[in-house]
C-alpha cells in the first residue's frame, strides 16, 4: 500500500493520464540517457534477438565479438536484455571490459541481463531507441526480429538523409545466411523493380561472416575517427 503522501505524490505526477506531465517525463528519460552516454568512450553497439539462446552460434559469435572489443578498450553497448545482448555483455564482461545495458522496462523481460555493469533503464521505446542508436563507433546487426530490424532501417534513413555526422560509423550485418534473403529483396525490388532508393544506398551497410573481418572494420572505424 502506498501512504497518503505518496498517493498525493502520484495524482499530481499523473504520468499516465495527463499529457503534459507525460512530456516532462519524456524529457527527463533524453536528459538522463543523454548524461549517461556522454560517460562512454568507444562504444560499440549490439542490436540482435533476445530469444537466441547460449546453443546458438550467433549468440557464441556475439560474445566472442564481445571480448574481443573489450580487449581492445571498446565499450560494449547492447539492449541490456537477454538474447545477443547478453552475449555481447557477457564477452565483455568476461573480458574484464565496460559492458553496458540500455533497458526497458517491460512486464515480461527481466530488468538487466547478468553481466551489464552499467545501465540506465527507459520506460519509452522510442527514447531509448535513441540512446541505442546515439553516437556509437560501430553498429553491428545479428539475426534478429521486428526490433532489430526496426533498429536496422532507423540507423540507415539517419545515416541516408545525412542526419548522421560524420565520420559514418559502419553497419555490420553479421550471418549472410540470415541477412542475405533481406538484401536480395532491397536490391531487386527497392533499387530494381521500383528505384526506391539509391543504387549508392547499398554501400551503407556491409554483410559478414567472419569474426576478424568484424574486427578490422571495428577497428578501422577507429582510425578514421581519430584522424
Amino acid at each position: 500500500m502506498t501512504s497518503p503522501l505518496e498517493n498525493k505524490h502520484l495524482s499530481f505526477f499523473d504520468y499516465e493520464h495527463d499529457p503534459a506531465w507525460r512530456v516532462f517525463r519524456i524529457m527527463a528519460e533524453f536528459v538522463q540517457g543523454l548524461t549517461f552516454l556522454s560517460r562512454l568512450e568507444k562504444t560499440v553497439t549490439f542490436f540482435g534477438s533476445a530469444r537466441l539462446h547460449e546453443d546458438n552460434p550467433y549468440y557464441q559469435m556475439a560474445r566472442t565479438i564481445g571480448y574481443r572489443c573489450a580487449e581492445k578498450g571498446y565499450t560494449v553497448v547492447t539492449g541490456g536484455g537477454p538474447g545477443i545482448m547478453m552475449a555481447g555483455n557477457q564477452g565483455a564482461y568476461e573480458a574484464g571490459g565496460m559492458s553496458v545495458g540500455i533497458n526497458i522496462k517491460l512486464p515480461f523481460e527481466e530488468a538487466a541481463n547478468p553481466y551489464v555493469k552499467q545501465h540506465e533503464d527507459f520506460h519509452y521505446f522510442f527514447s531509448r531507441k535513441f540512446m541505442l542508436d546515439y553516437s556509437a563507433q560501430a553498429y553491428l546487426f545479428f539475426p534478429g526480429g521486428f526490433g532489430t530490424l526496426d533498429e536496422l532501417f532507423t540507423v540507415l534513413t539517419l545515416i541516408q538523409t545525412g542526419k548522421m555526422e560524420p565520420p559514418i560509423p559502419p553497419m555490420v550485418l553479421i550471418g549472410s545466411e540470415f541477412w542475405g534473403g533481406l538484401v536480395s529483396w532491397i536490391t531487386q525490388t527497392l533499387r530494381d523493380e521500383f528505384q526506391t532508393i539509391s543504387p549508392t544506398d547499398l554501400s551503407l551497410f556491409k554483410i559478414v561472416d567472419d569474426i576478424e573481418e568484424v574486427m578490422r572494420i571495428v577497428t578501422e572505424a577507429e582510425e578514421r575517427t581519430v584522424r
